[in-house]
């Protein structure tokens, strides 16, 4: 008896062996066949009316727009409260649970110009609507109080 046949032999007749395996093939391809007879056509596809969609409100320029002023405050006193020295080149992280950004203050230089002290920085924000990298500066604005002068993106 052939290998093929030893492998069926329980299954299937002694004197049927092979032919056995062959018809079990033949079904199987048969069946496969009439899944597929039917085909797909774009005439017989029809429109799914159980999908909703609908427009983006226009006023998320708006809302976004006030996120990033908040993010702004949120990184501007967590630069205007940094210890420079201390820092030895390491990033400043942020978080603003309000707007849920988040991001990380590098390249924190002080400077003391026209007798006001002021930082330069970079911050990366991470947000829902994507992460940017913006450069800016603060200064000093007297009574403890620190100014935004420059936070445009990179």
């Amino acid at each position: 008896m052939s290998r093929p046949a030893q492998a069926f032999e329980g299954l299937c007749h002694p004197q049927i062996g092979f032919r056995c395996l062959k018809v079990a093939v033949l079904f199987g391809l048969m069946a496969l066949g009439a899944c597929g007879a039917g085909g797909f056509s774009l005439e017989k596809a029809e429109v799914d009316s159980s999908l909703l969609t609908s427009k983006v409100p226009d006023n998320t320029g708006a809302s976004t727009d006030a996120n990033r002023l908040a993010d702004q405050v949120t990184i501007r006193n967590a630069v205007s409260s940094a210890d420079v020295e201390g820092l030895n080149g390491q990033g400043i992280p942020w978080a603003n649970p309000e707007t849920g950004s988040r991001g990380t203050i590098t390249a924190l230089a002080e400077s003391n110009e026209r007798g006001v002290l002021c930082r330069r920085f970079a911050a990366s924000r991470e947000s829902f609507d994507g992460v940017t990298l913006f450069k800016g500066e603060i200064c000093a604005a007297g009574a403890g109080t620190w100014q935004m002068l420059a936070f445009e993106p990179v």
